[in-house]
Order: structure tokens, then sequence, then C-alpha cells
């Protein structure tokens, strides 16, 4: 059978290399010939991966072939078999074909693959079309990011990363929510309150100094209904974007901001852009949005002047089936600065790209609503990730209540565990700068794949034994699996080695193969968790491609091999896998130590 992988590499010219895609468009080829012979024309049926590699590489059920071929599923899955075993030639990417029931499986021609592999350039997704605008945390600038949240900027940052692996234009965006009451209690709680009377600080941080101005603040408005009518002036100030209350506001939830990024950024976590909610309102888009919905067909009106759509027939059963977008007196809510804020993506991106929003469990209902107002307007909605809270042993957490477990203290205790544990393996040989730093990108690093591994929707309760496991499934395991290949390499290199280029100097062998098939499966794993926005994949993946090569490390020396040829063959190998395991640091935003 002519190859497909050759015309595949020519056609992706510089736009990525994908080895594993071009071996499986030959398998492709192969079955569409042979559903042709069998007169079929019709939709092949996707192909899939078997459970257990000794069924094969890839499989592809036939039940859907059942109704136009007449025929029951495991005779179709016999024919085709034998038809695609007829065009099966020595040296081509399929090995080996085999009918097991209903389903025909394929084995991709190992040595093959793995020569392309190590002879081919580094493994990379094509460029995709169009621009990606994720939005993630925008946590209110009212005080410290508790763990409760952490999943956020964890979940939203690990995305962002992974869509750049998979080829997307990305822009990482922070809406800033400036016009609300968390903020409108910040500024007042800094006007009024002495610090002389609050308690001491939890840390020299600024935003640890200003919560306790909010939560006193809060404290007082629940006492105090005079307070209560001075935020709420404040709240109905802001929210027609008041310019010079606005501009006294924005330097207290600023400096508060500064600390929360200061936190984010030790996570790895940044942002392209900041969207100011007041902007909306300056700008007109609220107006604008404000007065397209009142042309709706679903717009009503209460009694007392409130605007509402009527969303029964998509929310029934929900607990609110009216999204209301004006108060009484006309003004905005938040949900219609929201309404206007994807508006304003929508044709910030264009109608290639992709609007992705990363949001707490609890916001369900609120993002569906605004998503029916936003169909309604015509405009696209967004995709959502929704994430359930990251809990420890002590509870659920509240930031008005005081009753929190900050970030901060997760990220500092994650490293001190860290440091007991890379003391324990290198405190005798390692200097004390490289121990204290080892250990941050060690803590933190298990902090964000213990989040991520797990998948959004699935609760949390976070655990150190799992997240500083060297042995398991967690940062630490990948991030020595890296160290040890770095300090292989370093080893060659100082005994004159270096990985070769061009054609191998010996066959690949199965350990080849199998770590090879590892290595291949990359570029689709990123751009399979870019698609379903599902980070956990990827950290599935990680695990893998590090186990796959502590076994390959395990079996097959390199400096130590006596065979020039064999042990040229497995440098490149070791490069190789070196290198995914780079690539699959970045894109979970783990910190890549040659030396651990």
């Amino acid at each position: 059978m002519k190859s497909t992988r050759q015309r595949f590499h020519r056609r992706l010219g510089r736009r990525g290399v994908d080895v594993l895609r071009a071996f499986q468009a030959a398998a492709e080829q192969a079955l569409d010939e042979a559903l042709g012979a069998l007169g079929y024309h019709g939709e092949r049926p996707h192909l899939e991966v078997p459970p257990d590699a000794a069924m094969g590489d890839l499989g592809m059920p036939c039940f859907a072939l059942a109704k136009a071929l007449r025929k029951a599923p495991h005779a179709i899955a016999a024919e085709l078999a034998a038809a695609v075993a007829a065009r099966v030639t020595a040296g081509g990417d399929i090995a080996k074909v085999a009918a097991v029931g209903p389903y025909v499986n394929l084995w991709l021609d190992g040595p093959s693959l793995a020569t392309a592999v190590l002879t081919g350039k580094p493994l990379e997704a094509a460029a995709k079309p169009g621009k990606v605008l994720l939005e993630h945390t925008s946590a209110n600038p009212n005080g410290p990011l508790h763990v409760g949240r952490a999943r956020n900027p964890i979940l939203g940052d690990t995305l962002a990363r992974i869509l750049r692996a998979a080829g997307h234009d990305v822009e990482v965006q922070y809406y800033m929510d400036n016009l609300g009451r968390q903020v409108a209690l910040l500024y007042w709680g800094k006007r009024h309150i002495p610090a002389a009377s609050l308690p001491l600080a939890a840390r020299d941080k600024v935003d640890h100094d200003l919560v306790r101005y909010y939560q006193a603040a809060n404290d007082r408005m629940q006492a105090d209904a005079a307070v209560a009518d001075e935020v709420k002036e404040l709240v109905a100030r802001l929210e027609t974007a008041d310019a010079a209350l606005l501009a006294e506001v924005r330097e207290v939830y600023e400096a508060c901001f500064s600390g929360m990024q200061e936190s984010l950024r030790r996570l790895g976590v940044r942002y392209d852009s900041i969207k100011d909610e007041s902007d909306l309102v300056a700008s007109g888009d609220v107006e604008d949005t404000i007065r397209r919905l009142q042309q709706s067909a679903r717009a009503s009106r209460e009694d007392d002047g409130a605007n509402y759509l009527d969303m029964a027939d998509e929310l029934q059963g929900s607990k609110s089936t009216k999204f209301y977008f004006t108060r009484r007196d006309g003004s905005s809510v938040y949900a219609t600065r929201d309404v206007a804020y994807h508006k304003w993506k929508a044709e910030l991106v264009g109608p290639e790209g992709r609007l992705l929003d990363v949001l707490g469990e609890d916001h369900r209902l609120q993002a569906l609503q605004v998503g029916i107002a936003l169909a309604e307007l015509g405009h696209r909605r967004p995709d959502v990730v929704f994430y359930a809270f990251v809990s420890l042993p002590t509870g659920k957490m509240s930031t008005r209540a005081n009753r929190v477990v900050f970030l901060d203290d997760l990220l500092d205790e994650a490293v001190e565990r860290a440091d007991v544990a890379v003391r324990q393996r290198r405190g005798q040989e390692l200097p004390e700068d490289d121990l204290r730093r080892i250990a941050e990108a060690v803590g933190v690093a298990a902090v964000r794949f213990n989040i991520a591994k797990v998948q959004p929707e699935k609760p949390i309760q976070f655990r150190w034994e799992e997240a500083l496991d060297f042995e398991g499934d967690s940062a630490p395991y990948l991030m020595y699996a890296h160290a040890r290949a770095a300090s292989l390499l370093r080893k060659a290199a100082e005994a004159g080695l270096t990985p070769g280029k061009g054609a191998l100097t010996a066959p690949p062998g199965d350990g080849e193969v199998q770590l090879c098939k590892a290595i291949a499966r990359f570029v689709q794993t990123v751009e399979d968790a870019a698609t379903r926005a599902a980070p956990h994949r990827v950290c599935a993946y990680a695990t893998e491609l590090a186990s796959a090569f502590n076994e390959y490390y395990r079996d097959h020396p390199v400096v130590a091999c006596e065979d020039p040829a064999v042990q040229a063959l497995r440098l490149r190998a070791v490069a190789a896998a070196d290198a995914a395991l780079v690539a699959v640091h970045d894109a979970l935003g783990i910190p890549v130590l040659d030396a651990m």
C-alpha cells in the first residue's frame, strides 16, 4: 500500500508535524478503500483507541454499517479486516489487521512510527484559524484568593497553555468587576474604618491588609442601616460609571488586585488583558443591550418597573425562569452587563473566534440565562467550563465571614512540605539556594497538577499525600522524569555523546516503539483537550508519558551501552522523550527542573 505518511507530511508544510495522524490517515484510507470494495460509500465510523494495547492501536466499530450493508456487524468486521489485510505490505504504515467481534482492529507499524518520531521534526500542532478569548478567575478585587476558588485560575491558565500547544491564538482576559457591592464595601471600609481598630493582617501583603477593611465594612453594613444606605448609594453611583468616584475607588481595588496578581504569578498564571466592567457602561454598550432586550418578544415588565425576559421554555424546573435585566428604577444589573461584555467579546474575536469562560458551579443558572439572552440578541453563546470547588478537611470557606484558607497559605504549606521531601533526597548534595528553589517549584507544581488532573465537574478534597507523591500521578513524578532525562543527556554529553540527526544507526526495538508511541500522542492529546476544554486529559497523558520514559530508562542503559549503534539510537530516543516531557510541562504550567 502506498504510504499516506509521506503525502501527509508534504501537505502539512510549516503548519506542524503530527506523526501519529499520518499513520492514522493511512489506516483510514485503507478502510475507505475496503468499504468501497464492499459497495459502501457513506460516512465511515470514527476510529477509536482500544481499551487494551494488546487489541491494537486503532479500532473501528461496525454497528453503524449493518443497515446499509445488510449484514451483522461481526460479519462486516471480518470482511473488512480481510480486505484491509490484502492491502497491507511489509514496511508500510499498517502492520496487522484483525476482526475482533464487531470491531476491525489495526496495529500500526511500530518500527516505522518510531523511525518517523526519531528522525522527523519536533511534534507540533498545526496552526488553527480564529482566535480564542479565554476569561478566567475574574474574582472580585476585595481580598486574597482563597483555596475554594483556586481551581479557576489553575484550570484557566492550564487551558490557555493547552490551547496554545494545540495551535490556537489565545488571549487570556480578566474581567474586572469594579462596579459591584464588593468594591463599594472595600472602598467604604478603607475610607471610614481606622486601621488601629482592625486585627493584624495575616501577612505583609496588600490584599491581606485590605481584606480586613472589607470584612469590617461588611459587619458594619449588616449591623447599621445607615452604613447600608451609604454603601447602596456608592453602588448606584458606580453603576453609572461616575468618573470621579471610579478614580477614587480604582486606587483601592487596584492595590488589592496587585496583591492577588502576586499570588497568581506565583502559580505561573498570567493575563494578556484586563477589561473593566465600567468600560461597558461608559461606552453605552450596556444601555444599548437594555434597549435591545426590551424589544425582545420574551421581554416583560413587573408592576414595579423591573424588566425581565421570560425564559420559562428553556428553564423549566429552575428556581427562576425570569431573567431580570433592569431593576425597577431602570438601572442595569450585573448579568445585563455580562451580556454586554460577551457581545463585546464576540465582536472582538470575529466569526471564526471562540469564547471560553471558566466559572464556578454556583454560576450555572446565571450563565445559562446570559447565554439565552445572547442568543435572543443574535449573538453566540460562550463555551463554559464549570468547576466544582476545592475543599480542605477544614470545610467550606468564606471571605466575607473570615472563615477562609487563603491560596497563599496553601502555596506556603505546599512549598514547606516539598522542602522536607527535597531535603530528604538531596539535602547533603545541593546548596541551600538550590534546595529552596526546587522546593518552591515542586510545591507550586504539586498544587497545580493535583487540581488540574481532576475532571472540572468533580469536587476535590486536596490531599497532600497525593499532591507530593514522587512515585505516582503527580507533578513531582512528571518533573522527576524530565530531571532524569536531562541528567542522562548531560552525562552523555560529558562522555562525548550527542543525539544525532538523520538516519538511525540501528533499527528501533520494542522499547523504542513503545516509547515513541507515547511521544507521538502528544499533538492529538492537546488538540483533543483543547476542543473538549478538558485539561485533565493532558494530565493523564503526562503521567503515561513519564511512565513510558521511566520504563525505557530502567531497561535501556545509554552511557553504559557497549554497542555504538544501539547507544546512538537510545540517546536519540531519550532526547525525543525529553522534548515531549518539556512540551507537556509547558502545556500544564509545570516548571522545568533539570535537577531534583
